[in-house]
């Protein structure tokens, strides 16, 4: 039976990824509180899956929208960010919190089919992908890499970040996925033509194929059922979005009224009037911080440390896409 791994130093997320699984929002598993430093590889052995820096469960979340089977293995992880944020000391690989290498040392162990990660952008400036490339490469992985804001599937924010897919080279050589055809959610149709080991260029066949996700989706409006409550039920990550144009301040199925053009999940994100005369958004029904209120802290820390699935499923749909152009090319 497929059984997924999920490694969280956060006692507060760490719990939250038990009460994902037991209500069955990610794939079923065991959650390890340990640091990745004292993970050995002996410690993975049986499970199909293993997700790093697990947060809340976001990525397992996004490869089940992406059509991803728990059964298919997979590896995932989103490496601190604080060394590379605008918001960290700016050490960069120079900061003990810079745990691409301990990471890529249990790849290199145990040699996953698949592995996807996630870094803030600012990370491309000290290196942190040049790194992360040559290390897979060296091992006979490909690599393929885009710079997505959440903006591009219809959030009214940037966010900004770096993700990446490396593929081994027993995936290429069974043509792409390992006995599980992959189920496509529906959402996003694309074109295109080209070879999987476009993949080795960051700039080349993955960017395009992100890009073209994203556009579509940004056309497309989906039925299915919303949740304002990560916590309860994340799966959001099927909307379709749409920003601006004849559907500027129209009603979504359930009756929000996006401003800016948005729909869908962020029709009903929260705008608050500041200061400075702006009006910025923040996600639905997630409670700012205030005074006081320190029971959000835990909360808000977890949502802000986890990717968003709406933009991870469109890469990992960006990457399916190339498997299926790969097998008909064979």
């Amino acid at each position: 039976m497929a059984k997924a791994y999920y490694n969280e130093i956060d006692p507060y997320a760490a719990q939250w990824l038990r009460n994902l699984i037991d209500a069955g929002h990610i794939a079923s598993g065991d959650v390890d509180t340990r640091s990745i430093v004292d993970v050995k590889a002996s410690d993975l052995t049986g499970y199909t899956q293993c997700h790093f820096f697990a947060g809340i469960g976001v990525w397992s979340h996004a490869l089940r929208q992406s059509g991803w089977p728990d059964s298919r293995s997979v590896w995932t992880g989103s490496c601190p960010c604080q060394p590379f944020s605008v918001a960290g000391n700016g050490e960069g690989t120079s900061d003990e919190r810079h745990l691409w290498p301990v990471w890529f040392e249990l790849i290199k162990q145990c040699r996953p089919d698949v592995v996807f990660g996630e870094q803030v952008e600012s990370a491309i400036k000290y290196g942190w992908l040049d790194l992360v490339q040559s290390d897979v490469e060296r091992e006979n992985y490909i690599l393929g890499a885009a710079g997505i804001p959440a903006a591009g599937v219809g959030a009214p924010h940037i966010r900004h970040r770096l993700y990446f897919v490396a593929q081994s080279p027993a995936v290429r050589r069974r043509g792409g996925g390992d006995g599980d055809t992959p189920r496509h959610s529906g959402q996003v149709q694309t074109e295109g033509r080209g070879s999987l080991s476009e993949l080795a260029d960051a700039d080349s066949r993955l960017r395009v194929k992100s890009d073209e996700t994203i556009r579509a989706r940004g056309t497309a409006v989906n039925s299915s059922r919303q949740s304002s409550e990560l916590a309860d039920d994340i799966d959001a990550g099927s909307q379709g979005w749409v920003r601006g144009g004849a559907h500027e301040g129209r009603q979504d199925q359930h009756g929000h009224v996006g401003r800016n053009g948005t729909t869908g999940f962020w029709a009903a994100a929260d705008w608050i009037d500041c200061k400075d005369g702006k009006t910025r958004p923040v996600e639905p029904s997630t409670f700012p911080l205030a005074y006081g209120a320190t029971a959000r802290v835990g909360r808000l820390r977890a949502y802000g440390n986890a990717i968003v699935p709406q933009v991870a499923q469109a890469f990992i749909e960006a990457y399916l896409e190339t498997e299926i152009i790969n097998k008909g090319a064979n």
